[in-house]
């Protein structure tokens, strides 16, 4: 009798643990966007959609997780953005 293979989880849950860590120490974070623009900023407010990024001296954005390459904190490994559940 064969076994059934057990599909991976499509979600772990661990984009939105990492989203909440940076809001919660208000980490800057350098986001590059598919057009290959780059956002520096705090990330403010996440869903599963968009980033709200707050930032000094200029206008507060929020940027469609589909226009996002990747992001990372200052000096932290880069996230590409998943959907999340």
């Amino acid at each position: 009798m064969a076994k059934a293979s057990t599909k991976a989880p499509e979600q772990t849950g661990a984009e939105a643990k990492y989203l909440r860590q940076l809001i919660e120490t208000k980490q800057a974070v350098e986001v590059t966007l598919t057009d290959g623009a780059t956002v520096q900023g705090v990330i403010e407010y996440y869903d599963q959609a968009f980033l709200r990024i707050t930032r000094e001296g200029e206008p507060n954005l929020f940027i469609f997780k589909d226009d996002i390459k990747y992001f990372h904190a200052a000096g932290g490994v880069e996230v590409k953005p998943a959907e999340e559940e």
